[in-house]
């Protein structure tokens, strides 16, 4: 499987879903190779993919590589999948979409834990302990995003926001 091929393959597709390639990554796997394709983008909100633009590239994409010759003849299982929580954030686009999030920043000589407020140009706004504080991007030498099973109310994202509504009716 030539790499550059697949990429210039897979690129276009992706493009059409709004969605951007993160890695492509080729691994023998026994006598089958794994083509795993980590993607991005925006989404509707800003906030990252779909999961509905995920499968339809992929399906897209796995149509394209049967009809393709940058595959080769070796048998293959392909995965396309986002970036995920568990991976550093190293773009100024990777923290956007983490806004208001909770990030650990490794510094040069210290680390520092807050909550992504706002990015600008090459720079980063974190709330730390209630205090704003910006980083430089090329200060911050690794960056990952925290995970928190119950994070303030303003800052949660889904349909759990309405738990304490008491708009509701008794009969």
């Amino acid at each position: 499987m030539q790499e550059s091929q697949l990429t210039e393959l897979v690129e276009p597709i992706l493009a059409d879903h709004g969605l951007e390639l993160d890695s492509l990554d080729v691994t023998p796997v026994g006598k089958r190779k794994l083509l795993r394709i980590t993607v991005d983008g925006d989404g509707p909100a800003g906030r990252g993919p779909l999961l509905d633009d995920i499968s339809a590239a992929s399906a897209r994409i796995s149509k394209a590589l049967d009809e393709s010759t940058a595959v080769g003849q070796a048998p293959f299982t392909l995965e396309v999948t986002s970036r995920g929580v568990s991976k550093p954030l190293q773009e100024a686009k990777h923290y956007r979409r983490n806004l208001h999030r909770l990030v650990k920043l490794w510094l040069a000589d210290r680390e520092v834990t807050g909550r992504i407020m706002g990015v600008e140009g090459e720079a980063v706004t974190l709330d730390v302990k209630g205090q704003s504080r910006e980083f430089a991007l090329a200060d911050v030498t690794k960056a990952v995003v925290q995970v928190e099973m119950n994070p303030p109310k303003e800052f949660r994202t889904g349909s759990d926001d309405n738990e304490d509504n008491d708009d509701t009716e008794e009969a």
